[in-house]
């Protein structure tokens, strides 16, 4: 870590060092191989340890296969967090199955959304969570009277 944070200082620039280190926990019966990732940016230290059995260089097991598991982790749970794909609280299990495909097209809405006509944006890589709140969750006011209902949006929304 001393290293990575001596380097980030002379560069300014991220830096990544990758190590492994065999680690004796007191409950595992034998020592395991644990892969360091010590990392240094502009917003501090942030050190990663994976314990592993494959074999391979450390930084390329993290690259090729650590994060693109974390990241294929992360979509999964996109769904449940941010469009509420895990609220199945009706009595009924046909209730539940419907909030649950109602979820997931509104995933697969968004997830389109993201990968074509976000392409290129800031928010090509965007949760999905915030996307809706970002486009298409808009500020409005409501008024009601006995013979029409009017919305009343905000002009300075794009």
């Amino acid at each position: 870590m001393r290293a990575a944070e001596q380097a980030f200082h002379a560069s300014q620039e991220k830096q990544r060092h990758f190590g492994e280190v065999q680690y004796p926990a007191a409950t595992w019966d034998h020592a395991r191989r644990v892969m360091v990732k010590a990392e240094h940016t502009a917003k501090g230290s942030n050190p990663r340890f994976l314990v592993t059995n494959l074999t391979g260089a450390a930084q390329a097991l993290y690259d090729e296969v650590y994060c693109p598991q974390g990241e294929m982790e992360h979509r999964i749970k996109e769904p449940q967090m941010g469009l509420l794909a895990d609220r199945t609280s009706c009595h009924g299990w046909w209730a539940n199955q419907f909030r649950l495909l109602l979820a997931s097209f509104a995933y697969v809405l968004v997830e389109r959304l993201r990968t074509l006509g976000l392409a290129g944006t800031e928010l090509a890589r965007a949760q999905a969570q915030t996307i809706p709140l970002k486009l298409l969750k808009i500020g409005a006011v409501v008024l009601r009277n006995t013979r029409r209902l009017r919305i009343l949006l905000s002009s300075s929304y794009p």
